[in-house]
């Protein structure tokens, strides 16, 4: 077994990840950027490197920073989680090349099956059923055209390196194909440095059921079940469970087996999941992500193996200490993502702020992976999730009422979160009866529910009174009356007003797009913004694109920028027409939630 390793990833599968070392008695090493500092993967690891600024290209993205910062701390082998480098193949060669082991597949696995079309002919020569489509990347709108000529519309555009919803496109008709290309071909770009694409029917209704695979140098392969991740918004998961409610004993086998044999004709070593859509009573093979999983907590609750541990140990070369029949599914678990987002707001992501109450449940069944401690701040440069809450029981029903009391337990101040959207859940007849499917969320659930719970079990707010004179401000209090208490909601009227600044920009600030604290004395220059209509980003993210010029005429609706947040493109459009004065932001560019992008006169 190693004696060091260096986690090369952030917040809570950091933690994950090093926990497993330490009960393995492996030292451990995390690496850090500027923004994360005093974050709780760097508390917790034995030792920490800074390996740049905030800008995840710069830090956690930079090949040579990280295995330096390895070589530096005499790391004997690199985890690397999930996200960031963890399906990077040129990455991983690097590490193999040098004295350090990478805990994974290989590099060569990796290239086998992160580009989906080499992924689908290795399946299909497997003889593992994918969906219809083609083995070969497309180049023009009218190579689409004919493969929807022969499948029918609608036809999905998947980037070559995708997953996640980013790079895929769905095109329901032949006038959306010119456009549906482009933008899967600049996300692939963006996202993966690949602008490949290929096309595969589109599945109206499936369930989205995934195997998770363990393989070691010993020509073993075993899998641990099925989990079914159908509960999606935008095709990003919230919430995860095993098994699937939806698969009976036979379908079961026959998706684990195709599964292994898949990924016994890849030659693929370590931990690796393959991932079906099910339709009908039919499977079809997607894709297999060459990493751990966000969402491998609930196959290791039901299975009682641990995931990250073996990762570490077929690493050190040993041998698995299980046969295929050894494992054994007993009871339900349940994940639920813990996303710093408005879900009444589409799911937008919070603006940082300090965890004023983080009050996490226990109990019998209930686990929570997480790096961070109440009033640390909370960071927003890279993603959403700062915590991940699973709940297991004997049983689906049990594990649903675990789950309600577990959520209601959670408490956190201080910015939103999608908790309430998972205490609605939890009362929905569609999810409660296991028989929604990854359209559920995008195209049948009522959203005005989603609001009523975030109104309902969200964050107090304050709000102004109707002549927007004064501020009303709701508190909590306990009190005791003939010794019995009573929790009051109070409503504390006339708090101090927030000082607007007279040219017009945000409170704290002084009018220019700079941060609070880039404005206390940063070296980085601040862009004045003169007066006009300012169209601001509404969320954290990175300008994919900026597709006006000063000088520009632009009317209402049209698009005058691309912002990607939470892996999803969001086109940041002019509410009203105007000349364009000012283009405050460049393609590649960090912005934050309020930001002025664009000034029109």
């Amino acid at each position: 077994m190693f004696s060091k390793v260096l986690v090369a990833n952030r917040g809570e599968i950091a933690v994950r990840v090093m926990r497993a070392c330490k009960e393995l008695g492996v030292r451990t090493v995390a690496v850090y950027s500027d923004a994360d500092k005093h974050s709780g993967h760097v508390r917790y690891a034995d030792e920490a490197y800074n390996v740049g600024p905030a800008r995840a290209a710069d830090s956690y993205l930079d090949h040579e920073a990280v295995i330096e910062a390895g070589e530096k701390a005499g790391a004997d082998a690199i985890h690397p989680g999930y996200g960031f480098l963890a399906e990077n193949a040129d990455f991983a060669a690097k590490v193999e090349e040098s004295e350090m082991t990478w805990v994974g597949p290989s590099a060569a696995a990796m290239e086998r099956l992160g580009e989906k079309t080499k992924a689908r002919a290795l399946m299909q020569e497997a003889d593992v059923p994918v969906v219809p489509g083609t083995t070969e990347p497309v180049e023009s709108a009218d190579e689409v055209k004919e493969i929807a000529d022969e499948y029918g519309y609608p036809v999905a555009i998947k980037a070559e390196g995708g997953g996640g919803g980013r790079g895929l496109k769905v095109v329901h008709d032949e006038a959306e194909v010119e456009e549906q290309l482009e933008t899967a071909q600049r996300e692939g770009e963006a996202y993966f440095d690949n602008a490949s694409v290929y096309v595969e029917k589109y599945l109206e209704a499936p369930r989205h059921i995934e195997v998770q695979i363990l393989a070691d140098h010993h020509d073993n392969v075993r899998h641990l079940g099925e989990r079914d991740c159908s509960l999606q918004r935008r095709h990003q998961k919230v919430i995860e469970e095993a098994p699937s409610p939806a698969l009976d004993d036979d379908l079961r086998e026959r998706i684990g087996e195709a599964a292994r044999r898949g990924v016994d004709a890849a030659d693929y070593t370590n931990a690796g999941t393959v991932e079906f859509l099910v339709e009908d009573g039919e499977f079809y093979f997607m894709e297999v992500n060459t990493r751990i999983q966000v969402e491998h907590t609930v196959t290791e609750q039901v299975t009682g193996i641990d995931v990250v541990k073996w990762q570490l140990r077929v690493a050190a070369g040993e041998e698995l200490g299980f046969a295929q029949d050894d494992v054994e599914i007993e009871g339900h678990s349940m994940e639920f993502r813990i996303n710093a987002e408005n879900a009444a707001n589409d799911f937008a992501p919070a603006p940082g702020g300090e965890l004023e109450t983080y009050d996490p449940p226990g109990g019998f069944g209930v686990r929570l992976d997480d790096a961070l401690r109440q009033g640390d701040d909370l960071v927003t440069d890279y993603d959403s999730m700062i915590a991940k809450l699973i709940v297991t029981a004997g049983d689906r029903e049990e594990c649903l009422a675990r789950s309600e009391r577990a959520l209601e337990e959670f408490q956190i101040d201080g910015f939103h979160t999608i908790i309430p959207f998972h205490r609605l859940m939890l009362t929905d007849e569609t999810f409660r009866a296991g028989e929604h499917t990854t359209k559920y969320l995008d195209e049948e659930l009522d959203r005005t529910r989603i609001e009523r719970a975030v109104e309902k079990w969200g964050p107090a707010e304050s709000e102004g009174d109707s002549d927007g004179d004064e501020e009303v401000t709701e508190r909590d209090f306990t009190v005791e009356v003939n010794g019995k208490r009573f929790e009051v909601s109070l409503e504390e009227r006339g708090a101090p007003a927030v000082q607007v600044p007279a040219d017009g920009g945000s409170a704290g600030g002084s009018g220019t797009r700079a941060r609070p604290d880039e404005a206390e004395g940063d070296d980085e220059e601040a862009v004045a913004v003169e007066g006009g209509e300012q169209i601001t980003a509404e969320m954290q993210g990175t300008i994919l694109s900026v597709d006006v010029e000063e000088g520009d005429d632009v009317e209402s609706g049209d698009v005058v920028c691309v912002l990607e947040a939470m892996k999803m493109e969001n086109d940041v459009v002019a509410e009203r027409g105007g000349t364009v004065a000012q283009v405050l932001v460049g393609e590649g560019e960090s912005v934050d939630m309020g930001d002025v992008l664009v000034v029109l006169e």
